[in-house]
């Protein structure tokens, strides 16, 4: 694969990754507002598991990221495949916090068993694609192109960012959303499977 073709593939994958972690955010958010009666601790819980998960996935990828270029693809690959089990990312109809349950406890965990396993993967995505990319490259070549994806990737943040209040919300039902979400979401696996793919033929370093 032609250096351009290899930027352009991981370019791709960075920036599907950022937009579609930022859309799911609102989207899984939103749903849980009407059945807490919309209150900020509800938007403060979420925020708080969000930041949490990706705490997670950054910690998965660093650990990930010791094992041969084969296992990481393997896995990534693997958990990614597992994650799309927990599709589509609707919280149950009619669902409210039982009794007896603190409500934000209750958050946590439908966040944790609607999208717990995609957004981990979403959110480790980054930095596994950028250390694939890298060591794809080599040391020699990667620093120039690098940026690319750190460009690609805050763009495909704003796109979901502005596009969410603007675009989708306003036209989109909350479970038209969570399908068109989960198709983008599974359609993203190409790209993941081509990078994983070129990642398993590369050599890291020790």
């Amino acid at each position: 694969m032609s250096g351009r073709a290899l930027t352009a593939l991981f370019a791709l994958g960075v920036a599907a990754n950022a937009a579609l972690l930022f859309a799911v955010e609102p989207l899984v958010s939103r749903q849980l507002l009407p059945l807490l009666g919309g209150t900020p601790s509800v938007w403060n819980t979420c925020l708080m598991t969000f930041q949490a998960l990706l705490l997670v996935g950054y910690l998965y990828a660093h650990l990930l990221s010791r094992l041969a270029p084969r296992a990481q693809a393997a896995v990534h690959v693997g958990l990614f495949a597992a994650s799309l089990l927990a599709l589509p990312v609707l919280v149950p109809a009619g669902a409210g916090a039982p009794a007896g349950w603190p409500p934000a406890a209750w958050v946590v965990r439908v966040l944790l068993l609607t999208v717990g396993a995609p957004f981990l993967v979403l959110s480790a995505g980054a930095p596994l694609l950028q250390g694939w990319f890298a060591a794809r490259r080599g040391a020699g070549g990667a620093d120039a192109a690098t940026y690319a994806l750190y460009a690609a990737s805050n763009a495909g943040s704003l796109v979901a960012l502005l596009a969410y209040p603007l675009a989708v919300e306003p036209l989109l039902g909350l479970s038209a959303q969570a399908r068109w979400w989960g198709a983008a979401y599974a359609a993203f696996g190409a790209v993941l499977l081509a990078a994983a793919a070129v990642a398993a033929r590369a050599r890291f370093p020790a």
